[in-house]
């Protein structure tokens, strides 16, 4: 109970402060697992959504593979009204291995889970978008399935879909996402950001309809020396290369180089963990103090 209390007071920081989104992570178990505490993603984004006013929730990512595509639909939905249409749906073909097989999950090869990923996303958007939903896939099929109420926001919840694999996950992207997540270092990202561009031009899609997202993480200091020595070495997992290079990482000037290294990739918002923030909450206010441009 305490470490939930930990959690929703960050957030509501978050919404205190100048925050635009709150994310929560899909996942049953930490990155290496261990036997830390990690709350289940849906019922926490609910709580939070309830427990602030004006900042955003949304998943980074949920994971397809974890739960039907249509009951996931519904659940989005729910959450959109609850939370007064501040909702996100981020989804993503699943990675974790691990987790998967703990959780008694089939863990399919790459290509066949995208492969369920393009399915997922039209059965999510016929719920949100039909008064009666049919879609006839290979992995998934609804028939005449009803989703009321469908959420606040409209024409539908923003989707957003999470991977930078060039030939598939970012032409799914440019085919059904109003957002998509990226990872990598200033040049890494934009050039997937190009990637994008081209898979929209193909299909006739607006490239600037398409909000453009990255993870980082942020480790403040009174130095770039000293915020280097702080950075957990389990932060760095998840990140490609050498994250120290071109993370959030060092004294809020330096910090304030990098935001706006990370805008001139083309990145429109970073979702940030903030690793001294779970024990420290005033970085999570100085970083909107002394970092944001």
């Amino acid at each position: 109970a305490d470490a939930y209390e930990t959690l929703t007071r960050l957030t509501q920081i978050a919404d205190e402060y100048s925050y635009e989104t709150v994310w929560v992570p899909d996942h049953f178990h930490t990155v290496p697992p261990s036997q830390a505490m990690l709350f289940e993603s849906w019922t926490t984004a609910a709580a939070l959504a309830r427990d602030t006013k004006r900042v955003r929730i949304g998943h980074m990512v949920t994971g397809n593979g974890y739960r039907n595509p249509a009951l996931q639909a519904k659940m989005a939905s729910t959450l959109d009204v609850l939370s007064h249409g501040r909702y996100t749906l981020g989804v993503g073909a699943g990675w974790y291995e691990h987790e998967y097989h703990a959780y008694g999950y089939p863990y399919s090869d790459g290509p066949e889970r995208l492969r369920q990923l393009r399915e997922a996303v039209q059965v999510i958007l016929a719920l949100w978008t039909q008064e009666e939903a049919s879609f006839l896939g290979d992995y998934y099929q609804i028939r005449g399935a009803i989703n009321q109420p469908k959420g606040v926001q409209q024409p539908h919840i923003p989707l957003l879909i999470a991977g930078d694999g060039e030939q598939v996950t970012l032409k799914l992207v440019a085919e059904f996402a109003n957002a998509c997540n990226v990872l990598g270092d200033y040049a890494t990202i934009e050039h997937k950001f190009a990637v994008l561009k081209q898979h929209c031009k193909t299909l006739g899609r607006d490239y600037q309809s398409i909000r453009r997202t990255t993870l980082t993480l942020c480790v403040i200091g009174e130095t770039d020396e000293q915020a280097r020595t702080l950075v957990p070495e389990g932060a760095k997992l998840g990140f490609p290369g050498d994250v120290l290079s071109y993370g959030l990482i060092g004294s809020p000037e330096t910090i304030r180089e990098r935001l706006a290294a990370y805008e001139a990739a083309g990145v429109q918002e970073l979702v940030i963990g903030f690793f001294q923030g779970l024990h420290n909450p005033d970085v999570v206010r100085r970083f909107a103090t002394e970092c944001m441009l």
